[in-house]
């Protein structure tokens, strides 16, 4: 009989296979993975499934008594389109509708309005009225299907809007089951789809936590969303973090209002994103439910369902890729698998072609039946928790727990979230992290096949999704117009005036909503009477410096673009002058900022334009800011209204020598279009920024030389 191995007989077999090569793996998080695990690295009991903290999952059976639901997040031009979709997914075997509204509609703008010409129906479902909404659930009973709206800034009308259409459906609000997203802070610090300052934005949220608890007993009223953190490029210890500690200071908001800490808590739930870090992202979910059963308890909550953390999933966006997208198919498979065995309670799985465009009913169909088999065919549901109790599992949760700690106790220490997100560093850590992520991509550090490594020489174009933005919105209007033309006008002022004077004072807001929206008020008209006294707000970008540049000292390929940067400098007598631009009503601005920040590190002097420009006033920055370049960056498929209208008005100003470029989520099939346009450069998802950067050089009469060379001449 043989001795037990060592742990140090194991560590000399290794070192000798690999050489004395260190095994070690450093994860952006600053977390040291180690190759092997014991039971030495577990030091906390994780408990069992169904009991406090939580850890192992929020219920007894989890999977075993009943699987996660499946969702698919959807909605695009019309509410009679995006009807019809939801019909044929449902029938598929779907099980719960997460809707998708358009910019326009989380702007709070109707569709008339000249600010959002390019953003109707894209993205997302166009909603004016009740009248839309109840075309949206035409033949879904509500009183049967658990419903979850991605909405924030507009959250007052779009929530009146489907409590009257459920209504009139014959369902009382009472049995009204989903949910809301309701989670306002995190759009000041990555998605950006707010339409008040931060205050009045809280006081939106006390308001239907209370009118819910006391109206809604079945419907989540909020749920706290990390995923936008992760897609903006937030780590996983980051999202983690803030995500809890938005958490955090909504309950003390609610219980500032007067509401009963266990009478709303309950209703709470959370949104993550699950990324292709697999064994982080199961342990990130265990983690979030020890974090939140701890918050909960330090703020006073005694029910134990008020500190149970449950949670919607959705695989990550920005880990799809334009270039060789059937490996999205691989990819989601992943990341499906990572927020089962992490105990999600729903999921939302993307489809292949997001990463261009709005899924088909082909890609949304193979989505959806990524999950379908899984739960059907797999095995995996049968076990509760199958990965409790592993070494490495169960060390990873503990130093997620541990690290995300650290942030929370730091937002704490400042005076909570809000006072947080307003000081800006929650914002700049998440936009470093984006930074220097990318950078690791474009320097193949961070592996994406079929991006930076294992390329196709050439790739066929996929067939995709496209809106008529133009045919949607004169649709729209021409709803507006009737439901204006039969309501009651005396009845829908009076109805506004008592909305007014319930922001100006103390009223519920979703309550004088509801009322506004039984005798048919519009949602920009919702939104603008709580406007006049609440404002509109706005933010610039504040790019960060230096990131993207660390890791490439001594990189002879970026050194010949800082030289080029410099040769254009010495040529014009002043640096090369780039303003990114951000039209429309997308608030998504990762890739404008990463962009804003990567060239302003290579030399370029870089104007970071405001969110939410109409081209009129894109052209009016860039001749007062006197650029050489206009970056158009886009992620809302609103490029071929915008860019054109761009480049139109700058001929007009007779600055035809002004380049315009477009970068961002653009189907291949639309660069002649936007070339015939006059686009000059375009660059879509995948496209490595320093070589970017060395086409706008080129652009701008520098002979840059190709990629390759530097490294060749070494």
């Amino acid at each position: 009989m043989t001795d037990k191995p060592t742990l140090d007989a194991w560590k000399a077999l290794a070192d000798k296979e690999v050489k004395g090569r260190s095994l070690d793996w450093e994860t952006p998080e600053g977390i040291t993975v180690k190759p092997l695990y014991t039971a030495d690295d577990v030091t906390v009991d994780p408990g069992l499934p169904g009991f406090a903290p939580f850890t192992r999952g929020v219920r007894a059976s989890m999977y075993a008594g009943r699987p996660w639901t499946v969702r698919q997040y959807a909605g695009f031009s019309t509410a009679e389109e995006s009807n019809a979709f939801y019909r044929r997914n449902l029938a598929a075997g779907q099980k719960g509708l997460s809707v998708a509204f358009d910019l326009a509609t989380h702007r709070g703008y109707d569709s008339d309005h000249p600010r959002v010409v390019g953003d109707v129906g894209k993205a997302g479902v166009a909603i004016d009225s009740v009248e839309d909404m109840k075309i949206l659930f035409d033949g879904i009973p509500l009183d049967q299907m658990s419903v979850s709206m991605t909405m924030n800034g507009a959250v007052i009308p779009i929530l009146a809007f489907f409590i009257v259409a459920g209504e009139e459906q014959g369902v009382d609000r009472k049995l009204l089951d989903g949910t809301i997203q309701n989670d306002i802070l995190k759009e000041f610090m990555v998605r950006n789809t707010y339409i008040y300052p931060p205050e009045p934005s809280m006081r939106i949220i006390s308001d239907i936590f209370g009118y819910t608890s006391r109206e809604m007993p079945k419907f989540n009223s909020i749920s706290i969303s990390g995923y936008h953190m992760q897609e903006a490029g937030a780590t996983q210890v980051q999202e983690l973090a803030f995500t809890i500690a938005d958490g955090a200071e909504y309950v003390r908001y609610g219980v500032a209002s007067g509401l009963d800490i266990d009478k709303f808590a309950g209703r709470l739930s959370f949104f993550f994103a699950i990324g292709m870090n697999f064994f982080m992202e199961i342990a990130k979910l265990r983690a979030a439910r020890v974090l939140w059963h701890r918050v909960m308890t330090n703020l006073g909550a005694k029910d134990e369902r008020s500190k149970m953390l449950r949670t919607h999933c959705q695989t990550s966006g920005v880990s799809l890729t334009e270039q060789d997208p059937y490996n999205n198919v691989i990819r989601t498979t992943i990341e499906a698998m990572a927020a089962m065995l992490g105990g999600t309670q729903s999921l939302h799985t993307n489809a292949l072609d997001e990463a261009i465009a709005l899924p088909t009913d082909f890609s949304a169909r193979i989505a959806r039946n990524t999950q379908i088999v899984i739960q059907e065919e797999t095995g995996m549901t049968k076990v509760v928790d199958p990965l409790g109790g592993s070494y490495y599992i169960e060390a990873l949760t503990q130093e997620l727990v541990d690290q995300a700690w650290e942030i929370i106790e730091r937002v704490e220490s400042e005076g909570g979230m809000a006072k947080a997100v307003a000081a800006g560093w929650p914002k700049a850590m998440i936009e470093e992290a984006a930074a220097a992520r990318q950078a690791r991509v474009d320097r193949a550090e961070d592996v994406i096949v079929g991006v930076n490594k294992y390329r196709l020489a050439s790739e066929d174009l996929l067939e995709t999704l496209e809106v008529d933005n133009d045919k949607v919105r004169h649709g729209q209007i021409a709803r507006i117009n009737a439901v204006k033309a039969a309501r009651d006008p005396a009845a829908c002022a009076a109805a506004l005036d008592a909305l007014r004077e319930g922001a100006r004072g103390t009223g519920n807001l979703l309550a004088l909503a509801v009322e506004a929206a039984r005798v048919r008020a519009t949602l920009g008209e919702i939104s603008s009477a709580m406007e006049e006294s609440f404002q509109r707000y706005g933010t610039t970008p504040t790019p960060v410096k230096g990131v993207y540049a660390a890791p490439y000292k001594g990189d002879p390929r970026w050194e010949q673009v800082v030289d080029g940067v410099k040769a254009v400098e010495r040529r014009l007598g002043r640096k090369p002058k780039l303003l990114v631009a951000k039209m429309g009503q997308d608030g998504h601005d990762r890739g404008a900022n990463i962009i804003a920040s990567a060239f302003g590190d290579m030399g370029f002097d870089v104007v970071s334009g405001p969110l939410f420009q109409t081209p009129e006033e894109t052209v009016v920055l860039a001749l007062e800011s006197a650029v050489d370049v206009v970056g158009a960056s886009s992620l809302a498929a609103g490029h071929k209204t915008l860019i054109p209208e761009l480049i139109r008005r700058l001929r007009e100003e007779g600055r035809s020598d002004i380049k315009v470029i477009a970068g961002g989520v653009i189907p291949p099939q639309d660069y002649d279009f936007l070339r015939d346009a006059g686009v000059q450069g375009i660059y879509g998802p995948g496209s490595n920024v320093v070589e970017c950067a060395a086409d706008v050089l080129r652009l701008l009469g520098h002979n840059m030389p190709p990629a390759g060379l530097a490294e060749a001449a070494e």
